[in-house]
Formats: C-alpha cells, structure tokens, sequence
C-alpha cells in the first residue's frame, strides 16, 4: 500500500489546532450576532455560468461531476463555490420574498478555489463575512455600520494587531474623471497593481493602458500615495488641486468611514485611509477597504470587501449591499504553524476519573455523569491500570485533573501540573475557569 500524505491546498489541523480555529470562528459568530446580524449557511455548489461571471476565474472552479454520469445528468452544470458573495448573491433572489431588508447576515463556511496553493492561499478554506443588502436603495450609513462590525470582530481575537486600510472608489473615480481620463475603470486597475510592481511601471501602464499622459500619470501616482491614520488626507487629496462632484463625494463618504471606524473602542486595530487601496474588481461602487495583519505583511490582504451598488438584481429589482470578509483560514494557518497560536489542550476533557479495577467503573461513571450534568467535561479511564500510568495517560492528552473515588465514598482530586490533591464533592467541585475547555494560547502566554 502506498504511503498516505497530505494533499496539497487542503489543510487538515490537529485536535489542539482545531480549537483556535472554532474559537476564533465562535468569537467572530458571537459579535456579529451583537450587532444583529442573523447567520445563513449557503449550498456549496452553483451553477457554473453564475459562478463563471467573473471570467477570469474558470480555470478555479471545482466542478462536481459523478463518476460515470453523462453530460444529460441533472447535476452537470455545477460548481463549488470559490468564496461566499457570489452564492450569497443567489440566496438573497431567491429568497428575497422571505427576507426583511435591509438584510443584515453573516456567514462562516468553507469554499474552494483551484488555485496554486502557497501559504495563505489554499485550495479549501474558510472564510468570514458580513453583509448588509437593501432594497433598491441602502443609504450610506450602513457602509460604516459594516466596517465597525468587523473592526470590532477583529479586535477581540487572538491574533497580532491588523490594521483596516479604507479608500472609496467614487473618490478614485472622481479624481480620475476631474483630470480628463479617458478609461477610468483601466486606471483603477492599474493602480491596484501598486502593490506588485514598481511606480514607474505603473505610470507607464496608466499612459499605454488608461489613456492617460504622463502628466495625468504622475498625477494619479501623487493621489495615491496619501496615506493617513486620521481624516486630514481630505485637505491632502484637495491641495493636489483637481475638482469634481464625485470627487466631494467619496471624500465625504471615507471621511465618516474613517472617523466612525476610529470611534470603535479597540485596542489592536489600527484604522487608516490609504488612497492606493483600489480592489480591482469591477463591482465595487463606493467604500472600499484592506485589512492587513502585523508581522505578516508577506500575506498581502488577510481580508477586505466594500460596497457594490448591484449584488444582485432580477431585471424589476435591483439589492444594493455593502461587505466585508475575513480570510479565517488565510490567518490562522501561518498563525498556527509559526506557533503564533496554540491550543491549550488536544481534549475537550477536564478531567480524567481514575478506574481502581473494573468492579468500580459504574462508580465512576456516576461521577462522570455528576461533573457532566454541571457542565464540565470529563472521561472515564479507558481500564483500571495503576495509578501512575493513569495520571501520566491524562498528561500525555493535556488533562488538568484525575479524579480519584475511594472505596469510602469520598473523593479526591489532583491537579497533575501542580500535584495539589484535595478532597472534592462530585456535585459541588468545579475547576478553575481557565481550565473548564480548551482555549488559544497566544506565545506570551505559552
């Protein structure tokens, strides 16, 4: 038999790597839902020409197909899905009749891209996102509401210090269209390529791409160079002189984006306008916005999203919304392997109830079932072994404590870590909080 190995692009984490990745994904779930987002689970698969609107993504489509099946099958056709906007898209047509807008949801699942797969870019993985859609119109202020959420989210989780970079497109736009040039949708996503290639490759990209002299070129290259950690980049983007009613606009919106986000009680979260922020994607209308983490820059965006005016619309209505997305996976893997991240234990278990010979395992299983009835997780000794080997099993595994029942019908308890050994009553004693579950430990606290 062949050996078996991992499967590149689809990472599979270990008991006590599992636990960061459901705190941080139960952490995310219960902020959101503070801030009244109701939770959707989507199916995973779509038809392939939703999917394929993008164009450029075909080649990253999964396809699901049966073996055997011939092209007339009901399920030829399908996909899974490679991120979450694009099924959400669907959901909200299909169940518009149903929803209450403005829509305010929230979604964590796994999806699939048929990508190279490197470090931080896998071919399965998990990602976060909320979303608030109207109908026919959502006013501004949601745009800020969404971005709070997530600042919010990010500040509470275990992971270095991120910061949200926000710029807005009708402020892009408005710049572009206030200088003269002639392809304002070929100019944004030349300058979305800063972050790959050199300024004067793409001020030469401006000029042969977008139409634009060089002037105009260095012009755009100035625009996006401001960066801020405050609103003074609005007397900034106005000093360089070009005028338009766009252009008022956007600045407007990043102006009480960036001050709304930076009134967020948070301690790890840096907020700040960065003019270069583009996100090439067509569908974007208004805010936009990166999320960096510290000390791995080597990522590129760990998240982002912003507003898209048209997520879906069936010809009579149209559902404009406004987003953002955390790449869970895309974090916390370098996180967890970097030993960034730990989990405290591999088990669930708290405690482990020593077995003295066969004849007292229902003893023991009445303990058991004592701590489990108040909420603490426990596991009965898989055979009456000395007590020594016991103690050293639940060590090996990462449990705090080995519960001992005497013959007398008393009972003691042992912090193996500590070898602290107290007398304890099944219905009364309860370990200290931070050992009750698993939990992430940051390295400060390994």
């Amino acid at each position: 038999m062949s050996k078996i190995g991992p499967l590149s692009g689809f990472p599979e984490l270990l008991p006590a790597q599992r636990v960061i990745e459901r705190e941080v994904v139960a952490s995310l779930a219960d902020t959101f839902e503070l801030h009244g987002f109701a939770n959707i689970e989507t199916r995973v698969v779509e038809p392939l020409d939703r999917l394929a609107k993008g164009g450029d993504i075909d080649k990253e489509i999964y396809v699901l197909r049966r073996l055997q099946a011939d092209d007339s099958a009901s399920d030829s056709g399908l996909g899974l899905h490679f991120d979450l906007t694009v099924p959400f898209a669907r959901y909200v047509l299909e169940h518009a009749g149903h929803l209450e807008f403005p829509f305010r949801r929230f979604q964590i699942q796994p999806a699939w891209r048929g990508e190279r797969p490197q470090e931080g870019r896998y071919r399965q993985f998990t990602q976060a996102d909320v979303d608030i859609v109207g109908r026919d119109e959502l006013p501004f202020h949601h745009d800020v509401e969404v971005m709070r959420v997530m600042v919010d989210a990010l500040d509470r989780l275990p992971i270095p210090p991120v910061s949200f970079q926000f710029n807005n497109r009708k402020l892009i736009q408005g710049f572009y269209r206030g200088l003269g040039l002639p392809d304002l949708t070929a100019a944004i996503r030349t300058i979305d390529k800063l972050d790959k290639l050199p300024a004067e490759e793409v001020a030469r990209l401006l000029v042969e791409d977008a139409g634009a002299t060089l002037e105009q070129a260095q012009r755009c290259l100035e625009l996006a160079t401001i960066r801020t950690p405050d609103t003074s980049f609005v007397e900034q983007v106005r000093a360089l002189g070009v005028t338009d009613e766009l252009l008022e606009e956007g600045l407007a919106e990043l102006e009480a984006v960036v001050a709304g986000c930076a009134a967020v009680p948070r301690t790890k979260v840096t907020i700040e306008a960065n003019l270069r922020i583009a996100r090439g994607l067509d569908y974007y209308t208004g805010t936009v916005v990166e999320i960096f983490m510290s000390g791995y820059e080597r990522l590129k965006s760990v998240g982002g999203g912003g507003r898209y005016d048209a997520l879906a619309s069936d010809g009579r209505t149209t559902y404009p919304g406004v987003g953002v997305s955390f790449g869970v996976s895309r974090s916390l893997i370098p996180l967890i392997a970097d030993g960034v991240l730990t989990g405290s234990r591999a088990v669930p278990s708290a405690v482990l109830i020593a077995l003295t010979d066969e004849a007292s395992r229902p003893a023991s299983d009445a303990v058991a079932t004592a701590l489990r009835a108040r909420g603490i997780p426990c596991e009965v000794a898989a055979s009456p072994q000395r007590f020594g080997k016991q103690i050293r099993y639940a060590e090996r595994r990462g449990i705090p404590f080995v519960w001992f029942a005497q013959d007398d019908d008393t009972h003691q308890v042992k912090d193996i870590r500590s070898g602290d050994q107290t007398d304890a009553d099944p219905d009364g004693w309860t370990p200290p909080a931070a050992d009750l579950r698993p939990r992430t430990l940051t390295k400060e606290q390994q």
